[in-house]
């Protein structure tokens, strides 16, 4: 699995001019899924993302976690992370998980960071969504269950 977490001081997700997940202080996690992804992945990025210690602390140190600062989850499904550029002009995307793998992985994901405690919205999966946010720093990191 790759998340591509983004520290954000509000961010939103709109279909048809409808605004289907919203959330203030957090973090906005793009989350892709692998073929090869199982339910171990998830559960490494549920234990780590929680505990990702990158909002600032009363000295500005980035020293706080998610849970620390009572912070929300705006997760997007987003399979063209899995997107392979090395041939052409037009990106493949065979690597990522087909829906009947990725989306029980994508709710598994979800219903375990909500099992930590802490609120999760969501996009709709597979669906044409409007993204916004607010990045706050910029403070954007990487995780890839397949480096760990």
């Amino acid at each position: 699995m790759r998340a591509v977490i983004q520290r954000v001081s509000q961010a939103s997700v709109t279909i048809d001019e409808e605004i289907i997940g919203k959330i203030d202080r957090g973090f906005v996690i793009l989350l892709g899924i692998h073929e090869e992804d199982t339910k171990a992945d998830a559960d490494y990025l549920i234990r780590k993302i929680p505990l990702l210690r990158v909002f600032e602390d009363a000295e500005g140190k980035m020293n706080q976690s998610l849970q620390d600062v009572n912070g929300s989850i705006l997760s997007v499904s987003q399979f063209t992370l899995y997107a392979d550029t090395k041939k052409g002009n037009r990106p493949s995307f065979v690597k990522a998980a087909r829906p009947e793998t990725a989306i029980p992985l994508y709710e598994y994901f979800n219903e375990g960071l909500r099992q930590t405690g802490l609120t999760v919205e969501t996009g709709k999966f597979g669906g044409d969504m409007d993204v916004a946010l607010i990045n706050d720093g910029p403070v954007t990191i990487l995780f890839d269950t397949r480096d760990k």
